[in-house]
């Protein structure tokens, strides 16, 4: 287990759960609210320790097709840390047809913000290479947890896209991904690419109708697409028992509906 100081870049949803659930004296925060701006700064703002480890969450701007933040913030890396943790998306894969997906399938990414991503892994893997550095991918798909339920949607009646034409679902807990960032900042698994996931892959229409039934709030209309409603191009479902066997985290909401419950404490 590692035992060096962790510098989380971009201390947001899920970067400041990271700093609360370590709560390890000497873990260094680096966003913009403690002055470190990746899209202008050239150093950064605290000198680094001889032994420390990286996760970073901060999303590529959306006005390149490089991922100019995060090729800023690894050529201010020296020395370079003992592991760096990315998170990325399960976006990466495309279109699988709602098959089920591993580590090891292709990337095909549809959009302009997986690209991006594809982009930086690529990035982010030869810098790691080159400086000897154990590097953690995670793919993640979307984050739920409190304050991020969709309920403003759901009250104000956004139409979702009917349970017919939904795509199989893919969501993580906030405190699941959390266990797996600790997991890859300071557990004995081996760097790679790590698929992360709850493994219910009710869709998101079910997800939405769960939430509103939890929260007591009127169901969201139904429609066959279009608008606020379309239908997702890419359908996939991903595979997580690489993070469970290997990463050692087994979920603690694999159910979506107690995740729900649980966020709307």
């Amino acid at each position: 287990m590692s035992d060096a100081t962790t510098i989380v870049v971009g201390a947001g949803y899920v970067g400041r759960r990271v700093i609360e659930k370590l709560a390890v004296p000497g873990t260094i925060e680096l966003d913009r609210t403690a002055s470190l701006d990746l899209d202008t700064d050239v150093a950064l703002p605290v000198a680094l320790p001889a032994s420390y480890c990286v996760l970073y969450t901060v999303p590529p701007a959306i006005d390149h097709e490089q991922d100019l933040r995060l090729v800023n913030l690894l050529g201010m890396l020296e020395p370079a840390p003992e592991r760096f943790v990315y998170i990325s998306t399960s976006g990466v894969y495309g279109d699988c047809g709602g098959a089920l997906v591993d580590e090891t399938a292709a990337v095909r990414p549809t959009t302009a913000r997986a690209k991006r991503r594809v982009e930086a892994e690529h990035c982010v893997q030869e810098w790691a290479t080159g400086e000897n550095v154990r590097l953690y991918i995670l793919r993640v798909p979307g984050i739920y947890g409190p304050g991020r339920l969709g309920l403003e949607r759901i009250r104000s009646s956004v139409p979702i896209v009917r349970e017919s034409d939904a795509c199989p679902g893919n969501r993580i807990h906030v405190t699941d991904l959390v266990s797996c960032c600790i997991a890859a900042l300071c557990g004995d698994a081996a760097g790679g690419i790590y698929n992360v996931g709850d493994g219910d892959h009710r869709s998101s229409t079910w997800f939405s109708q769960e939430v509103a039934r939890q929260a007591g709030l009127p169901p969201s209309p139904e429609t066959e697409g279009g608008g606020a409603a379309r239908r997702s191009d890419d359908s996939r479902r991903v595979a997580t028992s690489r993070m469970r066997e290997q990463l050692g985290v087994t979920p603690q909401y694999p159910n979506a509906a107690d995740g729900i419950r649980a966020s709307l404490l």
